[in-house]
């Protein structure tokens, strides 16, 4: 492969949920957005997808029905951790709207990385990250 950039972004993160409309409802208060896409309809849907953050990354949920038969159920595999600029009061949030501390808040060594994660109301891991790099990557493309 010629290209050094086998992994080139984030394109979508996916969880599952058993009630799409209440996880759909949950994502929109925690984003302060609405769904953009919900496939085959809003009133049952079977996919939902919001776009969030700098760069308009892709949110999806997905109905559990259709998750791969080697899933396990209950939490677990990768986290991904999305940047906060706050994450004290980004986690006291999630907590609010009714996630379950997984991981508390943790700084990371001396750099100012530090880390934290939730068990969303459908069973999905969601992590959250104070990340100085993030913040001077996205300094950089403004400039």
């Amino acid at each position: 492969m010629s290209n050094k950039h086998f992994l080139r972004g984030m394109a979508t993160v996916n969880f599952f949920a058993d009630d799409m409309i209440a996880a759909r409802d949950w994502y929109a208060e925690l984003f302060g957005v609405e769904a953009y896409f919900q496939m085959p309809s809003r009133e049952k849907p079977a996919y939902i997808e919001f776009r969030i953050g700098d760069s308009e990354d892709e949110f999806g949920i997905i109905d559990r029905r259709y998750a791969p038969e080697a899933m396990q159920p209950g939490p677990g595999g990768a986290i991904l951790l999305w940047h906060v600029d706050d994450i004290e009061a980004a986690f006291a949030r999630l907590k609010e709207l009714g996630a379950k501390e997984y991981d508390p808040i943790t700084k990371r060594g001396e750099t100012g990385f530090v880390t934290a994660s939730v068990v969303d109301p459908f069973g999905n891991v969601l992590g959250i990250m104070y990340n100085p790099h993030y913040v001077e990557t996205v300094a950089g493309h403004a400039a």
